[in-house]
């Protein structure tokens, strides 16, 4: 086609009037018309093209080198590998990182060595799979061909693991937490069902054992929800950071009290630091943490033996919030599971002490979100000691000291 142009009247009225004036100077007549001509075709192409129409490129298409598609992926989050047929020949850095560095010039059959995987690369359409222990025997990646044309194609990998481990630990807790529940609910029930059945015919002091069992089941029951409805806020809030400034040492010495309440007093032994210590946190919360762990410490505390109860001032602007107690200690393989929802070393002793399995669940997720540090140190045969450590507030005077060490510009 056609480019369309503008006519160059002023050029061509231009070159009429030169050609007019070389015929009155005496020139011959056909040479000034083949001037005139030149100089007219030579104006009409140069002029520019008329706006609107369009233009020509000079490349149809344009065409990836395996160099650029290279640099293309290279720092995408997903793993991405291109195929030359079969052979891989572009990983990126992320593809690198989960299958290895060796996966370049291999056969993509040999790399992920899973029949969805393989069936899937074989094939001529694009498509997906799910595919397991890829990169780890509980890893789940889903896996997306296409094909660019007959010879290359791409393949990204997208890990699921998350999302199933996510889901997995839904199910477990909803498991865990129907058991609990029910144990409480069936004993509730069964005493309640002997009382109704032989009403007057039960002999008084067996009515009254009943009964007794009934109110600690209902009790335990009624801390389990308590508990539930605890751990639920606390992980809603766990990445809002608290903006309160709280006074940790008045905090510590009424919630250790709190939770010995007046039988235990007498093994309750509280060390608080000389000047007080504050924090930026959640008043409720961080009740709730020191009152959990002194329960705990007082409950599978050797009876004869006190707990004590420690604030202070620990080194990086830390305050230090340390429960000891002299019990039998927990064996190390179970160190690093005590902050799981109902995990428990010993699952008789801690129904029977009236213990839910989740107060250091709450503890864990209170520190998290205070932004802070918890240690569970044990030897058995010794004791426990847990170590809350918590950041500092900036004072007033922090702050006017740190301003004034600014240098001067």
């Amino acid at each position: 086609m056609f480019e369309s142009r503008p006519f160059p009247t002023a050029a061509v009225l231009i070159a009429l009037a030169s050609g007019f004036a070389l015929l009155l100077a005496g020139e011959n007549l056909l040479l000034i018309g083949v001037l005139i001509l030149v100089w007219i075709a030579t104006f009409w192409l140069v002029s520019p093209v008329a706006a609107g129409a369009p233009a020509v490129s000079h490349a149809e298409s344009v065409q990836l080198t395996r160099t650029g598609m290279r640099d293309l992926f290279e720092h995408s989050s997903q793993p991405v590998l291109m195929l030359d047929g079969m052979r891989i020949i572009v990983a990126n850095a992320a593809a690198r990182e989960a299958l290895g560095t060796h996966v370049l010039g291999q056969d993509a059959r040999v790399a992920f060595r899973h029949p969805e995987a393989v069936e899937l690369l074989s094939g001529l359409e694009s498509g997906s799979a799910s595919i397991q222990g890829l990169t780890g025997p509980r890893s789940i990646w889903q896996i997306t061909r296409q094909p660019l044309d007959q010879r290359y194609s791409l393949v990204e990998l997208v890990n699921r693991t998350a999302e199933a481990d996510i889901s997995r630990a839904h199910t477990d807790f909803v498991a865990n937490a129907s058991h609990e529940l029910r144990t409480p609910l069936a004993s509730i029930i069964g005493y309640m069902e002997t009382l109704v059945d032989e009403g007057d015919a039960l002999d008084r002091a067996r009515a009254a054992k009943f009964q007794t069992t009934v109110l600690r089941e209902a009790r335990r029951l009624q801390q389990l929800v308590s508990d539930l409805m605890s751990l639920s806020r606390v992980e809603a809030e766990k990445h809002d950071r608290p903006r309160d400034t709280v006074d940790l040492t008045q905090v510590v010495a009424l919630a250790a009290r709190d939770a010995a309440g007046p039988d235990r007093q007498d093994r309750l032994q509280i060390d608080l630091a000389d000047e007080p210590l504050h924090a930026q946190g959640d008043q409720r919360q961080l009740e709730q943490l020191v009152r959990n762990l002194v329960d705990n410490a007082l409950k599978y505390g050797a009876a004869d033996r006190p707990v004590k109860v420690e604030l202070k001032l620990a080194e990086r602007q830390c305050a230090a919030i340390v429960v000891r107690d002299e019990g039998d200690g927990i064996a190390p393989e179970h160190l690093p599971h005590l902050t799981r929802r109902f995990y428990r070393t010993d699952p008789g002793r801690s129904r029977a002490a009236g213990g839910t399995g989740l107060g250091l669940a709450i503890v864990k997720h209170i520190v998290e979100r205070h932004r802070g540090k918890l240690d569970i140190a044990s030897r058995q045969g010794s004791g426990t000691v847990v170590t809350i450590r918590l950041p500092l507030a900036a004072t007033a005077a922090d702050a006017t000291q740190a301003s004034g060490s600014e240098p001067m510009s």
